[in-house]
């Protein structure tokens, strides 16, 4: 099977490479074994040099890095070199904060001593998805390597130039082979690698699909695993929100990324009095966006990932509006060569309408007009999903009290969903379980040995 790289503003073939050969793959497991029992015992210290030369050499080759995304997935080029800035603070936060987060952990017992002492487990096979290329890749590669575990990364077959330049980073930055390892595979041989004794944690970022397929590998092996899976975000809007800020907000949430983010801002749950107001000031922020080459400084709508993404939006906006949804603004295909979706608008939403159930991954906004705070809350918790989510409110008290009742991982409020370094990353329901970022990202995938010193 090829992998390709598939310019989506054109959707020509740019290059292609050879899926590895089992003999290859064994090859490479062999090899992170070994170097997973030297790397396991070298200072947290000296692993925090190898990640701050990830981050310098990422900051470095800004520019290029960000053309490489944009030519694998479209994404608009300033959107791109800030993904490289975002990936490099990930790289520097967990080089200069994991010798405190791996402390031991002292325990309270009523004689002697006892405390928790975090230690690596081996190799982690981490399936990443392409809507972030490289800062996907670093929120799972940087606290595990940090721990002392080396890892293995199946990336998207429609990224293989951006995965191959992350492993030519690390050995860049001097990583020995082994520690990072890049594998050109299908997603059907991610089953057989997972019966392999030698690797000890899985993490994927995707589908439900996809997530599934891992969560059965994994379990069948009795492997650890994280899943951040797909998210339909409530984005509620009360009556004493700052309508302004919460509509900028909105669309920022919403067509960041062209829409193709697990946390954007899908559904735009609105409270009836300020409603109209709200679409009203929205549709006109995302009318007249100039529609072109990613490439191009000034463009404001670049094409989705791939051309069988377009279509599939295209397909679910269909059916929704065949059921009884409006469109208020956009809803087709753009009448040019490359994976082009108008940014959408839907209204009149309701239970039973694929736009109600299914996450659409592009461009398009399903809005939804409530009667008052409750409504928008029971509305919110109507979904498979559980990622995250906002609230937008003057009243911070009130705000914290709605988003205690968000069935979600994350709530931010009075603004869009995002990532940093600092916050953990996870969902619930069919988002997935477990979390990356933040201390707990590098704490999913050690050993949490307990040390008892008895005083007898």
């Amino acid at each position: 099977m090829a992998i390709q790289t598939i310019n989506p503003y054109n959707n020509k073939e740019v290059k292609s490479f050879e899926e590895f050969s089992a003999e290859t793959v064994e090859q490479k497991i062999a090899q992170a074994d070994q170097t997973y029992q030297v790397w396991k015992s070298v200072p947290v210290k000296e692993r925090s040099v190898l990640l701050m030369t990830v981050a310098s050499i990422l900051r470095k080759r800004k520019e290029e890095l960000a053309k490489l995304i944009t030519l694998e997935m479209g994404k608009l080029i300033a959107q791109s070199e800030a993904e490289i800035d975002m990936c490099a603070s990930v790289y520097e936060y967990y080089a200069q904060n994991a010798a405190t987060f791996l402390e031991d952990k002292p325990i309270e017992v009523k004689d002697g001593k006892a405390f928790v002492r975090y230690t690596p487990i081996g190799i982690i096979l981490a399936v990443e998805p392409w809507n972030y290329p490289f800062n996907q890749v670093a929120r799972v590669a940087a606290p595990n390597i940090m721990a002392g575990n080396v890892i293995m990364v199946k990336h998207a077959s429609n990224v293989p130039q951006c995965a191959q330049a992350i492993e030519e980073i690390f050995r860049q930055a001097g990583a020995k082979e082994g520690i990072y390892t890049n594998l050109f595979l299908s997603s059907p041989k991610i089953a057989k690698i997972a019966e392999d004794s030698r690797i000890v944690g899985m993490s994927l970022t995707g589908s439900e699909k996809a997530g599934s397929s891992l969560a059965e590998a994994a379990g069948k092996n009795l492997k650890k695993s994280v899943l951040e899976l797909g998210g339909s975000d409530p984005f509620i809007v009360l009556e004493d929100a700052d309508l302004d800020k919460a509509v900028q907000n909105a669309v920022k949430g919403r067509f960041g990324n062209m829409g193709q983010a697990c946390t954007s801002s899908k559904r735009i749950i609105v409270v009836e009095e300020i409603a109209d107001k709200f679409l009203e000031k929205f549709k006109e922020k995302l009318t007249g966006l100039k529609i072109g080459d990613p490439m191009e400084r000034d463009t404001q709508v670049g094409p989705l990932s791939s051309e069988e993404a377009a279509k599939k939006i295209e397909e679910q906006v269909n059916e929704t509006v065949k059921a009884g949804a409006k469109v208020v603004l956009g809803g087709k295909r753009i009448a040019r060569e490359g994976a082009f979706f108008e940014p959408t608008i839907l209204t009149d939403i309701k239970p039973g309408m694929v736009a109600y159930h299914e996450e659409i991954f592009g461009p398009v906004a399903s809005f939804y007009k409530v009667k008052d705070e409750k409504e928008a809350i029971a509305l919110a918790n109507d979904s498979t999903f559980g990622l995250g989510g906002s609230v937008f409110s003057q009243n911070i008290d009130r705000a914290i009290e709605v988003a205690s009742q968000i069935e979600t991982g994350m709530i931010f409020i009075n603004e869009h969903a995002a990532s940093r370094p600092d916050l953990p990353f996870g969902g619930t329901k069919r988002s997935g379980y477990g979390r990356e970022l933040s201390e707990l990202g590098i704490e999913e995938f050690v050993n949490k040995k307990l040390i008892r010193i008895s005083d007898k």
